[in-house]
């Protein structure tokens, strides 16, 4: 008796030991891989983070509180003559009017350009469209630097050299191919169905376009435009071959010089640095609730 009694314990115990046990440990599993990742994840935005604490503290500390001081030490007084050095000093002003107005003119401008490339390749059915993609996503290959040689002779011909706005057109170019790729994807999730109950009410094309297609991808437009905006600020080969006198300059050359001229001034050259990424910052804060979602949503096979 007590050894049936024990053998059945012994054959009870363990099964309903494994049976409590086992639905946790998927549980378990999930929840360690959750830890783990926000842990990579903050190590990830400290490393990130680290630079930006550097440039700040710096900005706002004197001479004697830099060379005194280690990195990361707080500044025994706030020094803003700093950023009124790199205002008055660096032509901060006029770099940022340069690089705006070319922003301002050349993402729209090329974002409305490629959608249309992008919606006639998608959406409309013609000869030869998969050989034009292709040719458009040869191009995206293409380095910048093959063509800044050509591109000087052309603007010195047509005597565009020093002007900011010279930068447009070559910027536009160099930029419609990753555009209409993305765009070209994005566009193909888009149901067919649309295309027939717009056709079904007489709509053309163009309302088409501008109605239906370009409303339903604002995720994807809004990702490419901080994209988009980022990369024209930040240009720095074609406008360096392209402008050459200061006030011609946009931000990256400002900054350029600026950092040759106070070599050792960390202070003067960390807020000019930070004033100069503020309207990247506003683009993004005001685009990046569709940043996440839109960034690689045209990524797909399409």
């Amino acid at each position: 008796m007590t050894q049936s009694v024990a053998g059945s314990r012994a054959g009870v115990t363990p099964t309903a030991r494994t049976g409590r046990r086992h639905p946790d440990r998927p549980h378990t599993v999930v929840r360690w891989r959750s830890v783990l990742l926000w842990l990579v994840v903050l190590a990830t935005a400290v490393l990130w983070m680290l630079p930006l604490a550097f440039a700040l503290l710096t900005s706002v500390k004197s001479e004697a509180d830099i060379l005194g001081t280690s990195l990361f030490t707080l500044p025994t007084s706030l020094d803003w003559e700093n950023y009124v050095e790199a205002i008055q000093t660096g032509n901060l002003l006029q770099a940022a009017r340069n690089s705006l107005m070319i922003a301002l003119i050349k993402v729209p401008a090329g974002l409305l350009i490629s959608a249309a490339a992008a919606f006639a390749l998608a959406r409309i059915r013609f000869r030869y469209s998969g050989i034009v993609l292709a040719v458009i996503a040869f191009g995206a290959m293409v380095p910048v630097q093959v063509a800044i040689a050509p591109l000087f002779q052309v603007m010195l011909a047509l005597d565009l050299l020093n002007n900011p706005l010279a930068l447009v057109l070559p910027y536009i170019g160099f930029g419609l191919p990753y555009q209409v790729f993305i765009l070209y994807g994005f566009f193909r999730q888009i149901p067919a169905e649309l295309d027939e109950s717009a056709m079904l009410d007489g709509a053309p094309n163009r309302r088409l376009f501008f109605q239906i297609i370009l409303p339903l991808s604002k995720p994807a437009l809004a990702a490419l435009f901080i994209l988009d905006f980022v990369a024209t600020w930040n240009e720095f080969g074609i406008a360096l071959v392209l402008l050459q006198r200061q006030e011609s300059w946009t931000i990256p050359l400002a900054v350029q010089g600026f950092q040759s001229k106070f070599t050792t001034s960390y202070g003067p050259i960390n807020a000019f640095t930070l004033m100069s990424v503020i309207p990247v910052l506003v683009i993004y804060l005001m685009f990046q609730r569709y940043f996440v979602q839109g960034a690689f949503a045209g990524a797909v096979k399409g």
